[in-house]
């Protein structure tokens, strides 16, 4: 089979866009030609500053012809079913069409349609215009006089099959076999009659046509340079990927800047030198502190070695460092309550206040949390009170990347305590799904305890405003941060009872915006904590929160309606937790119907007791006795579920032990009440394993029962009485879980 090369050159395509668009690529075009009937085999897309290449192999020479029949409406149907099939169907009149006798659905037509296959040239020369007209930039152009988008003026586009150019204009452009190479070593025109052809010309006229290989070659480089300095290099994967789409021919050379500049911290100079000039930095292997040399990547080989490339990159990199010298210098005239101060001028949200009232908020929950974690209250609401400080100064104004950072240098630079500077810093931590969180066994108690009050906070505040993550969106990141939450709490093995903090924390949060008098219709939305199943108790924790605390003087009636507001919009926020347990669980390799199974029970708002009881639940039903008591339990809610719908009543409650003639559903009796209370009590001392082995004493007389004891006497009485008890089966294990939602 043939070979299909594309190329599409244009001017310069930014370097955050070519991964993307090489991918984009290869997908629209394999799954055009794939709808077009042209089956080919792998696909392979490059791109590089100045083009987008794609290599498909195994293109037949023609799709294949299609035979197909297409059912009609009945003999006999309205004119307007049969005017629509012979549409479908291309046909021009009935006649073109058979009759298919059926004696018992009535006569129907059918077309027999008749597709001749298509040659490979025309079709690729169809998919290619369809893809350039609809291909997915974010951000596009157009020029001249035509009306084709692209993300910059395309010069020419090779289209080749099996060296053959495929007959193909678009935007003016003809296709051919022409292309250029690198901008300054090899932009004559040469012309290529395969891919191994067209690879092998591009390196000889200075272009890598891999962005991978690329990347390899600025790493290979880079690190020599930076050995033979006796320098380290300093790893940044995103870096290497945007130098790599700035080059074709990738060259590697060293800078250097003064020495008093590493007065800054490190952070900041390396984010300016990465922000501004795409340069790498380097340090000392030994001491790990930062180098007055920096790595640049030159798109071409300077005769003069690039002297000056390296001489105009130093002349910038000096420019830039001095503005974040001044930068450092400024901020450090400023104190950090000074800049805490200034936040009274920044708006968080409309609805929700500024970023100073929201530390308020923040500074308030730290304290509280604080016990929950081993940190020193008062040290979590000092550490909240500075860790938005930063926001304000002018080092994090030109590099908002560096909040947080740039607070702890400020902290400590004040002589702040280590565990609030650090706070300040890792607060704002996990910041995703691959980030490392604060851990309280290398004492970052109290950033863990201002970590959960910021992300508590910006929850809860939300939720307060009705402003939540949909199914096509979140831009508030909402996701992230419950999922921040959920980490920190179950990494650290923390006991954080969410029902009480965030219902007091809301509380707190509409009562600010009450004052405020912000518009706060469908914030509660009318969700019922029992619906979710939360225990008596737990809904009696919500509705006596102090709510006159925040609220002042209450009528009983406004009273009602604030704790049924609190408590109706903390409960929908409780529910958006438990579905990001449930992912995070599910990514962990946890089984969905375990994680259903604890869930159902209800009233649960201890994050890590809720993962302690999956894993056990999981380990438990990985032995013999949590297979067959599994099996046993689900047969007994079978024959209650047909029992009771046949009866049209419930057999749930107690059973009377008069009536409980035969040995084994004597033993089976005394059985549940024993692993009723020591499932109990084993929960109650978060003792899960002890509680699974509880459950495992039920194994023996469930299947013993079965065995022996018809359920369904003759005697209605000792049916009912039968049909009870299994009910307690039931109940026994709603202990743990809720069996009916485990599979198998």
């Amino acid at each position: 089979m043939a070979e299909l090369l594309l190329e599409l050159f244009s001017e310069e395509i930014p370097s955050r866009m070519q991964a993307r668009a090489a991918e984009d690529l290869r997908r629209l075009m394999t799954e055009g030609l794939n709808a077009a009937g042209l089956a080919v085999g792998e696909a392979h897309s490059f791109a590089t500053p100045r083009r987008l290449a794609l290599a498909v192999e195994d293109v037949p020479a023609h799709s294949p012809a299609i035979s197909e029949e297409r059912k009609g409406p009945r003999v006999g149907a309205p004119e307007q079913a049969v005017a629509g099939f012979l549409k479908a169907a291309g046909l021009a009149s009935l006649g073109e069409a058979q009759i298919v006798k059926d004696e018992k659905k009535g006569d129907y037509y059918v077309a027999k349609i008749e597709k001749p296959g298509r040659a490979a040239a025309d079709i690729v020369a169809e998919v290619v215009a369809g893809v350039l007209a609809k291909f997915p930039w974010p951000k596009s152009m157009r020029w001249g006089s035509g009306s084709l988008q692209w993300i910059r003026p395309l010069k020419s586009i090779i289209c080749l099959i099996d060296g053959k150019v495929v007959p193909l204009e678009v935007a003016g452009l003809a296709a051919g076999r022409a292309t250029r190479g690198h901008r300054f070593h090899g932009n004559d025109v040469f012309e290529v009659k395969s891919f191994e052809d067209y690879a092998d010309k591009l390196a000889g006229h200075a272009v890598m046509l891999n962005a991978a290989e690329r990347a390899d070659e600025i790493r290979e480089q880079a690190e020599a340079l930076a050995k033979k300095a006796k320098l380290e290099l300093i790893s940044d994967e995103a870096l290497l990927a945007e130098n790599a789409g700035l080059a074709e021919w990738p060259v590697v050379l060293m800078g250097e800047f003064d020495k008093s500049f590493l007065d800054v911290p490190p952070e900041c100079l390396i984010t300016s030198m990465k922000t501004h000039q795409k340069c790498f930095s380097v340090r000392d292997p030994k001491t790990k502190k930062l180098s007055n040399h920096f790595i640049l990547v030159s798109n071409l080989t300077a005769t003069d070695g690039g002297a000056q490339i390296v001489a105009g990159n130093e002349k910038v990199i000096r420019a830039r460092l001095s503005d974040a010298k001044f930068f450092w210098d400024q901020d450090l005239k400023r104190p950090l309550d000074e800049m805490a101060i200034a936040l009274e001028g920044i708006t968080f949200h409309e609805k929700l206040g500024t970023q100073k009232e929201r530390v308020e908020r923040i500074k308030e929950l730290a304290f509280q949390i604080a016990g929950a974690v081993d940190a020193d209250p008062q040290d979590a609401r000092r550490a909240a009170e500075l860790c938005k400080a930063d926001l304000v100064s002018d080092m994090v104004g030109e590099f908002p990347e560096l909040q947080g950072l740039m607070g702890r240098y400020y902290a400590e630079r004040a002589g702040a305590k280590p565990e609030i500077a650090r706070a300040i810093e890792l607060h704002y931590k996990p910041k995703g799904p691959t980030d490392v969180v604060p851990k309280e066994e290398e004492g970052d108690a109290v950033a863990i305890a201002v970590a959960l009050a910021d992300k508590l906070d910006t929850l809860v505040g939300f939720w307060a405003i009705d402003e939540k993550p949909t199914g096509s969106g979140d831009p508030y990141q909402l996701r992230r941060a419950a999922l921040g939450v959920i980490r920190i709490v179950i990494e650290n093995d923390l006991r954080v009872p969410l029902v009480r903090k965030l219902g007091r924390h809301m509380a707190r949060l509409l009562a600010q915006i009450d004052r405020g008098g912000s518009d706060i219709k469908g914030a509660a939305k009318a969700v019922a904590l029992k619906s979710l199943g939360f225990s008596d108790q737990q809904l009696a924790e919500i509705e006596s929160l102090a709510v006159s605390d925040h609220f002042g003087p209450l009528t009983e009636d406004k009273s009602g309606a604030v704790r049924q507001r609190v408590g109706a919009t903390v409960a929908d926020l409780l529910s958006f937790f438990a579905d990001r347990l449930k992912v995070y669980l599910k990514d962990k390799g946890a089984r969905h119907d375990l994680i259903d199974a604890v869930f159902s029970l209800g009233g649960q708002d201890d994050l890590a007791l809720i993962v302690k009881r999956v894993e056990a639940l999981g380990a438990f039903l990985k032995t013999d006795d949590g297979a067959n008591l599994l099996a046993g339990v689900k047969r007994a809610s079978n024959i209650l579920a047909i029992e009771e719908k046949k009866d049209k009543t419930s057999y749930a409650g107690s059973y009377d032990l008069k009536l409980l003639k035969d040995k084994e559903e004597l033993a089976l009796a005394a059985a549940i009440e024993s692993v009723k209370q020591d499932t109990v009590a084993a929960i109650n001392v978060e003792n899960f394993k002890g509680a699974m082995n509880a459950l495992a004493e039920l194994r023996a007389p469930v299947d013993a029962f079965f065995d022996k004891v018809t359920v369904n006497d003759a005697d209605a009485a000792l049916r009912e009485n039968r049909l009870r008890l299994l009910s307690e089966i039931r109940a026994a294990t709603l202990t743990v879980a809720d069996f009916s939602k485990i599979a198998g």
